[in-house]
């Protein structure tokens, strides 16, 4: 649940006012619950909110409720937050924050503005596991600060899982220590193109950067400190020129290639060798150190199999392995990763494309092209994160006017992402369990800085929070009456989010070239993709 709905019950008693003898409780288990309270009540309110034995504002545990599940009880003397799991309690102290005047979420002392709470009983808890959303930081870097703030905005809105696109052919973001040339030289491309056709020219501006290891480890604790897991996607064996650039021996030509400048599918992909696939089990071996996630992301989408199918080496590795066909090649690199996570006791997770070879039974598919790699991997017994493109690809335009900047794909409106339905209606109960979840997908091609993930982020991903929170019936005017006291609490955490009558001038793109499509032009192409994924 993202904004609070028509609540369980509303006392008569009136309300809970904070003031300067307002005080805090909580027991052990939920220090980090409560010194993060503090830190979100006390810039805004000014007061000094000090611990005590026995608070106006109580944090509990009851592991009568589930892990993120939570009641909260307001009355006029005093609120009790109560958790089945200390995740329960913060998304409970979220809601806490939410009942107060949208000036909380500001960051200095605000006067004149009365912090009082409804006495309310309100019990929730949320739909889905898997509430999450992929964020590329390959297409254009954001820094360290602006991941903390995107973070701190999925803490928000109770998502759960960060899915962090880390490595493409534009640019490689994560330092490995074992080999330093994938960020002294895959992490900085001399040019960037300027809008979404194939004819698009570029900017002539160089661009670039990467996560140190250090990074990397504040940025996942801080995270885990919101109830929110990281899980890192390495892209293979596709989608790879920036560790061609590092390091030409793992391409097919083993010619120098610099970092790819374009969007798009690029033909250039890893060689199979030996040699190739223990370089990157030996990347995963850093990456396992710094995430702790139980999924780690391989990619394996949009891979051409030209350069293998026309090269003469990797032919006869294909006979070495016994192998007659590209596409099987593919599925034994990616079982190669799988096994060696699996022997980490962590589970691989990759885009839809990775169906189309047989997997370990650990393996978890992100369906993103529709929702036929649900159906098909829930069939096979495999856990599935629904991320259909024509849903929550928060990159595709937002509406059908000029206006709209770089406009890419379908126009997918905030009411079309509230639809947002994770579970197949093809599948039986027992194979809807496999459905772990759904996140929107934000790739940042067309996204230069952080205000404008901001603008195509929001609303939309408010959306999204909700549809994975709540139940799966959902009435569309409730949510945009709530959404519009929502974006007081928006404007006070800075987020220049897309206006409901359109885009600002500052947030237009005039002349830059799009992609548009038509939903049919859109579902034929999907469909033309799909055809190799075989449901049973």
């Amino acid at each position: 649940m993202l904004i609070p709905r028509p609540l369980e019950s509303v006392y008569d008693e009136g309300e809970l006012v904070l003031d300067r003898s307002t005080t805090l409780s909580a027991p052990d288990q939920l220090s980090g619950a409560l010194a993060w309270l503090q830190q979100a009540l006390r810039p805004a309110t000014g007061l000094p909110l000090h611990e005590s034995p026995v608070g106006t504002v109580e944090l509990r545990l009851d592991e009568a409720l589930g892990e993120e599940a939570y009641r909260l009880e307001v009355t006029a003397q005093g609120a009790v937050i109560i958790g089945g799991a200390p995740a329960g309690v913060f998304y409970g102290c979220q809601a806490l924050l939410q009942l107060l005047p949208p000036q909380i979420y500001r960051k200095a002392a605000v006067s004149g503005v009365r912090w009082a709470v409804p006495a309310v009983r309100l019990t929730d808890s949320p739909r889905f596991g898997w509430r999450g959303v992929m964020l590329d930081v390959c297409r254009f870097f954001l820094p360290k600060h602006d991941v903390l703030r995107f973070i701190d905005l999925m803490a928000v809105h109770r998502l759960n899982t960060l899915h962090w696109h880390l490595t493409e052919d534009q640019g490689w973001r994560i330092e490995i220590k074992r080999y330093p040339r994938l960020t002294e030289v895959g992490a900085w491309r001399q040019e960037s193109q300027v809008g979404a056709g194939p004819e698009s020219p570029t900017d002539g501006r160089p661009h670039g950067g990467f996560y140190t290891q250090d990074d990397i480890r504040e940025i996942v604790a801080y995270a885990a400190e919101r109830f929110i897991t990281v899980v890192p996607e390495i892209e293979t064996p596709g989608h790879v020129q920036a560790a061609l650039a590092a390091y030409p021996e793992l391409g097919v030509h083993k010619q120098p290639v610099d970092v790819w400048p374009h969007w798009g599918i690029n033909p250039n992909v890893l060689n199979l060798e030996e040699s190739t696939v223990q370089f990157f089990l030996n990347v995963f071996d850093e990456v396992l150190e710094l995430f702790p996630s139980p999924y780690i992301g391989v990619g394996g989408d949009e891979c051409p199999r030209d350069q293998w199918q026309a090269d003469p080496a990797t032919q006869e590795r294909m006979r070495e392995l016994g192998i007659t066909r590209e596409a099987d090649l593919q599925t034994w690199f990616i079982r190669r990763l799988d096994e060696h996570l699996s022997k980490a006791g962590r589970r691989l997770y990759g885009w839809d494309e990775i169906l189309e070879g047989e997997l370990a039974p650990g393996a978890t598919v992100a369906s993103w092209r529709g929702m036929a790699g649900a159906v098909t991997a829930a069939r096979r017994g495999h856990d599935v994160v629904a991320c259909p493109d024509d849903v929550v690809y928060l990159d595709y335009r937002q509406s059908e006017s000029p206006d709209e900047p770089i406009p890419v794909s379908i126009p997918l409106t905030v009411q079309d992402v509230y639809a947002f339905e994770p579970v197949p209606t093809e599948l039986s109960a027992d194979e809807a369990k496999h459905v772990l979840g759904g996140q929107a997908n934000i790739w940042t091609e067309h996204m230069d800085s952080p205000r404008t993930v901001d603008f195509f982020a929001y609303p939309r991903l408010c959306a999204v929070a909700e549809a994975l929170w709540g139940p799966a019936e959902r009435d569309f005017a409730d949510f945009s009456r709530r959404l519009e006291h929502h974006l007081a609490r928006l404007d006070a955490l800075g987020v220049e989010y897309r206006p409901a009558d359109g885009p600002k001038p500052w947030q237009q793109r005039p002349g830059v070239p799009g992609r548009p499509a038509s939903r049919q032009e859109r579902a034929a192409h999907i469909a033309s993709l799909v055809e190799n994924i075989v449901t049973p």
